[in-house]
Formats: structure tokens, C-alpha cells, sequence
């Protein structure tokens, strides 16, 4: 069974920085893509970020024109675990954050996307 687990959420003021983590545990073969996502009250689930592990074990990055700039996402593979380094944050960063990965629990299955609980930001004064 796999989960992931999120953590980092909380309230900061405007320009603040808050860093996000999420691990994946549980038995699996291999981890393809990471990502963050979030939804605001009343919208939907939109894409933040995602970093993808190239065939020459490099990282390629992807983020969204909101947090260009401001968000860094990260991960460690050895540990399982996708970052968001959220600076300079914004009361629109106002959200429940998840974090996705696309997992291939066996060497003979298909990768598919497992999610993390959301875990909430509040951006205020």
C-alpha cells in the first residue's frame, strides 16, 4: 500500500516563505514524476509544479507563471520525498496543497498517480 504523507502547511504573512514536504512510503518499484498542486475555496485543482527524473539522472522542472520566481520544488530520491520552497507568498497562494507522484508498484504495472491528504496554506496578514 502506498501513501504519501505532506507536511509544512500553516499560516504565514504576506512575503513570507513556507517549505512543503512529501514522502512516499509503502512497498513500490519506482517513483517517475513528482508534483505539487493546490485548490482555492470554490476553483479547482491546479498545477504549481513538477520535477521529473531524465534518463541521464537529472531533474527537469516545470512550474506554473503564478509561482515563477517565487516557488522552488525539489526532491531527494533516496528519501522518497518531493519539496516546495514557497517564498515571497502572496494571499492568492491561499490554498490546500497536494502533492502527487507517479508510481509504478511493480516492475510489470503501469505508473499511476497516487496523491497526498492536501495540506492547507493560509497566506494573511
Amino acid at each position: 500500500q502506498v501513501q504519501l504523507v505532506e507536511s509544512g502547511g500553516g499560516l504565514v504573512q504576506p512575503g513570507g516563505s513556507l517549505r512543503l514536504s512529501c514522502a512516499a512510503s509503502g512497498s513500490f518499484f519506482k517513483i517517475a514524476a513528482m508534483g505539487w498542486y493546490r485548490q482555492a475555496p470554490g476553483k479547482e485543482r491546479d498545477l504549481v509544479a513538477t520535477i521529473y527524473r531524465t534518463i541521464y539522472s537529472t531533474s527537469r522542472t516545470n512550474y506554473a507563471d503564478s509561482v515563477k520566481g517565487r516557488f522552488v520544488i525539489s526532491r531527494d530520491n533516496a528519501k522518497n520525498t518531493v519539496y516546495l520552497q514557497m517564498n515571497s507568498l502572496e494571499p492568492e497562494d491561499t490554498a490546500v496543497y497536494y502533492c502527487n507522484m507517479q508510481i509504478q508498484t511493480t516492475v510489470i504495472n503501469s505508473f499511476r498517480d497516487y496523491w497526498g491528504q492536501g495540506t492547507q496554506v493560509t497566506v494573511s496578514s
